[in-house]
């Protein structure tokens, strides 16, 4: 097989792309490798919608759970080092990769010519930190007014990544945006690989519907027991793994603000809005064959019939859509 080709399954959260992964990589020999920017770490298992270890034990996975949480600054250029070494592993043993996610920028990495190549200055990301410190909501207009795109896609309480982008205007004069958002595109290069985008959607209502069943199951599964054991080792609030979705509205719960209703219905309210985001972000990309799975069990096996055909397709050259 062609030693470049990856076939990537993308879409929003909770939108069947694990268990679609999974019965693609039994039926094709394949390996699965995570493009979550949040299983990425250790413990944070429940909250982020890890494989269980069942799930795993059904297809090899690599980028899950191996980055500590602790870790200041886990970058998207760190990412792609460490997803291409074991894209490359599962290459080396005739296995089709399958690279799934709902991290754009992680995706991006993977697929596109990419540069990590932005402009720094410490002075400038001192001021913009100070200026967040000052007013958080400020900050965040800021961004809005400067940059729309990025802002877009970022929560208004991502203290780093508002900081970045602002730092990167403030020290360049221009947006985050008009640089791949944290990486320029180095046009005349080849991709690192050569993907067969695939990505699922659903109806809006019956995707935000799942949303809610889905951190109804996460809080009967242990996810506030999960989020307090990580609450209790005092780590630093400002680190990217303190800002994920399902832990970041529990710890201010834990802080004594609002009830724990009030943080489950935020917690399903920002996933909505996630979800909403990445939507935006990936109909961007013309090279995604969508693939509705509204009624999943009713499509499953057509749609997964498909899906072996054009992976095997694609992994021994034969065709590129």
């Amino acid at each position: 097989m062609p030693s470049d080709r990856i076939v990537c399954i993308v879409g929003p959260t909770a939108c069947h792309k694990t268990e679609c992964s999974i019965l693609l990589a039994e039926r094709t020999g394949g390996e699965i490798v995570s493009a979550d920017s949040v299983q990425v770490y250790e413990g944070m298992d429940i909250g982020s919608a890890k494989p269980t270890p069942e799930e795993q034990s059904r297809a090899p996975h690599h980028m899950i759970g191996c980055v500590p949480i602790g870790t200041p600054d886990f970058s998207v250029s760190q990412y792609r080092a460490m997803a291409s070494d074991a894209i490359h592993g599962v290459l080396q043993r005739n296995h089709v990769p399958i690279i799934v996610g709902g991290s754009g920028l992680y995706v991006n990495a993977l697929t596109f010519p990419l540069g990590f190549a932005v402009p720094k200055d410490e002075q400038a990301r001192n001021r913009m930190e100070a200026l967040y410190e000052g007013d958080p909501a400020a900050a965040y207009e800021k961004l809005a007014a400067i940059d729309p795109e990025t802002a877009g896609r970022l929560h208004p309480n991502d203290k780093k990544r508002i900081v970045r982008a602002l730092e990167v205007f403030e020290c360049s004069g221009k947006p985050l945006s008009a640089y791949g958002n944290d990486f320029s595109n180095q046009q005349n290069n080849r991709p690192p690989f050569e993907p067969l985008m695939i990505g699922l959607t659903m109806d809006r209502a019956a995707l935000y519907h799942r949303i809610g069943l889905r951190v109804d199951a996460m809080l009967k599964n242990g996810l506030v027991a999960e989020a307090e054991a990580i609450y209790r080792k005092g780590y630093d609030r400002a680190l990217p793994a303190m800002q994920s979705i399902g832990y970041r509205q529990l710890f201010s719960y834990f802080d004594g603000s609002g009830t724990l209703d009030e943080a489950v219905e935020t917690i399903k309210q920002d996933t909505r809005r996630f979800a909403k985001r990445q939507l935006t972000w990936f109909k961007r990309d013309k090279r995604i064959q969508w693939h509705d799975v509204t009624d999943f069990s009713a499509v499953r096996e057509g749609l997964l019939g498909e899906l072996v055909c054009s992976a095997q397709a694609w992994m021994k050259g034969t065709n590129r859509t």
